[in-house]
């Protein structure tokens, strides 16, 4: 599932489904070999289910319904007078429906030291030109990027929910970057600091933010938790 946006924009794609096996194979045929990180279910927050959750984790990806009480956090941390940390790759998010496709971006484009991208692929060309681009410029690439439209079609219809691009939930990303934990969330200004963190406590210190979340919308109930986890073995 995945968000309307505040950005208007002709575009729309069909959501992709919180499911790490559809969103393995998008990541992998874009250029993250299968031998390097893979997805993982979140199966709860408690520490001893965070404990079965495979280890290291380079990511989280959190899928959280759009209600009153997120858009009025949103809208408030928008109005706030912070600078925007140029430490984490971020970008806006422009296209309808896209929320999963740029978290998945957002994940991988802050473990690029931990990862080795397939050189020449896809996601490898994708974000070396737009390394040194804005968060809009670089939504600007996305949306006219007809290579990575049909890759997330693809992805999207690979799922076991019919696809519907009447969606009313959003995926954001938790990464941890020069010690600092990042939400990265396409539908705000710019990252989020939520403090200290490091690469062995990042799923804990997301877990920490994603119960706060839970906490404000009582009402709600689809979440989803996903790990993206370096493989045994993978590049340091």
């Amino acid at each position: 599932m995945a968000a309307l946006l505040d950005i208007p924009s002709s575009k729309r794609w069909l959501p992709l489904e919180a499911n790490p096996d559809v969103m393995n194979q998008f990541l992998w045929g874009l250029g993250l070999p299968e031998d390097e990180a893979e997805c993982f279910d979140v199966y709860g927050l408690d520490p001893e289910l965070l404990e079965m959750v495979p280890k290291p984790v380079l990511a989280v990806l959190f899928l959280y319904p759009i209600t009153s009480q997120s858009e009025e956090e949103r809208l408030l941390q928008a109005n706030e007078k912070k600078e925007t940390s140029s430490k984490a790759y971020f970008m806006k998010q422009t296209v309808g429906n896209a929320c999963g496709t740029i978290g998945l971006l957002h994940a991988v484009g802050n473990i690029t030291s931990e990862i080795k991208l397939l050189e020449g692929s896809f996601m490898d060309r994708f974000l070396k030109t737009t390394a040194t681009m804005d968060p809009l410029e670089r939504a600007a690439f996305l949306e006219n990027d007809t290579e990575m439209e049909v890759a997330h079609s693809v992805a999207a219809t690979a799922g076991e929910t019919e696809a519907s691009d009447n969606a009313d939930a959003h995926f954001i990303c938790f990464a941890c970057v020069d010690g600092e934990l990042f939400e990265l969330d396409g539908r705000k200004s710019r990252p989020i600091s939520h403090g200290p963190s490091s690469p062995s406590s990042l799923l804990q210190d997301a877990a920490k933010v994603i119960q706060d979340m839970i906490r404000k919308n009582p009402d709600s109930h689809n979440f989803n938790v996903i790990a993206i986890s370096k493989k045994a073995g993978g590049s340091s």
